[in-house]
């Protein structure tokens, strides 16, 4: 018996979704409510799609039609602003889980090959000059090109060593070290060290501290100050070790001078902006905020890539603010004295800072 077989089209199983919220609601937000939504204006929401369409976009095939670059950085995004849990951010764009994770790796490994050397670049002479003319017209510091700071990022306990990122406040965490200029826009980020490192100990063994050692990128535009020749340096709190590219407040023992508390309130005034820039991170981007259940190396990546997003929103004037007061948390060990071979020099120059902030007004 002869049996003749046909062959059949291939089946393809789709569990019906429905993407209505996308489709229709979202284009009927105005400015704000886009801003409020995806915590990126439209305008910097199409500049992002029109820089990573090339990383981004997908072909159809006979088995499915792909997602629009649109919708999958909007996936991103909503993931990023909100850390809900892949389900919900599937049920709310229609489409599978699978899809929501692929769309935040992909904009992650995105973001940092095509915009982070773009809007995070390692600044030359003239950027340099730049930044220390606008703090010293906005802040009032001379020759200062930014803040340094660090803050945790919850994470769920890692497989391997989860006691070294165990911070002293009781939770799981990596560090986010950034450098901000008096705009509050990164221009060095350093993440992944454990949160029971110091931010001392993570600045020694970050790539900037080897950068800025030598004093070849901001010791070669120098400026008079009160006698002394002076480059450009960064402004950061008691527990960073005294360099002279690296300023810090006098330890309040209770026995400052005058002369003392003033250099400490005009050096903590232009500090301000790296712990306002953490804060306006940390209300657009919740999955910094709120512990996230990514694998560490993950976490990293998204850290990364919402530095970058913050950077695109401050450029595109996106002003959007959420409790920013409560978010920032920097939370270190007692700060103990680091012993340093450039500390002398260092010293020097917060001694003719102190002298030029105690002759202004």
């Amino acid at each position: 018996m002869l049996w003749h077989l046909r062959r059949r089209s291939p089946v393809v199983w789709r569990h019906p979704r429905t993407s209505h919220w996308w489709d229709t609601i979202v284009p009927t937000f105005s400015h704000a409510q886009f801003i409020q939504n995806f915590r990126v204006s439209p305008e910097a929401f199409q500049y992002v799609c029109r820089r990573l369409k090339n990383k981004l976009e997908r072909m159809d095939t006979n088995y499915r039609i792909c997602i629009p670059v649109r919708k999958r950085v909007a996936i991103a995004l909503w993931r990023l602003a909100t850390n809900s849990e892949y389900r919900t951010v599937s049920h709310l764009f229609g489409v599978g889980i699978s899809t929501v994770l692929q769309s935040v790796r992909e904009l992650c490994d995105a973001v940092i090959a095509v915009l982070l050397p773009q809007h995070i670049p390692v600044p030359d002479g003239r950027m340099l000059e730049e930044k220390a003319n606008f703090f010293r017209d906005r802040w009032g510091v001379p020759q200062c090109v930014g803040a340094i700071d660090g803050s945790h990022i919850p994470i769920i306990a890692p497989e391997e060593y989860p006691g070294d990122y165990f911070n002293r406040k009781g939770w799981h965490s990596i560090i986010l070290q950034g450098v901000v200029d008096g705009k509050g826009l990164f221009w060095d980020v350093c993440v992944g060290y454990a949160g029971s490192v110091h931010d001392a100990r993570v600045l020694k063994q970050s790539e900037l501290w080897e950068r800025l050692g030598d004093g070849q990128i901001l010791g070669t535009n120098k400026a008079t100050i009160s006698g002394l020749d002076v480059g450009h340096f960064l402004i950061g709190d008691p527990a960073y070790p005294l360099q002279k590219w690296l300023m810090k407040p006098f330890a309040d023992t209770g026995r400052l001078t005058p002369e003392q508390h003033k250099f400490n309130y005009s050096v903590s005034r232009a500090r301000s902006v790296v712990e306002t820039a953490f804060g306006r991170l940390k209300g657009r981007w919740r999955c910094l905020m709120k512990r996230n259940d990514c694998k560490v190396e993950m976490v990293k990546k998204m850290v990364l890539t919402c530095c970058v997003l913050h950077n695109i929103c401050e450029e595109y004037g996106d002003r959007f603010s959420e409790d920013t007061d409560i978010i920032h948390m920097n939370m270190q060990p007692p700060v103990r004295a680091l012993p340093d071979q450039g500390q002398q020099e260092g010293a020097d120059v917060r001694a003719a800072l102190m002298r030029y902030f105690n002759q202004e007004e």
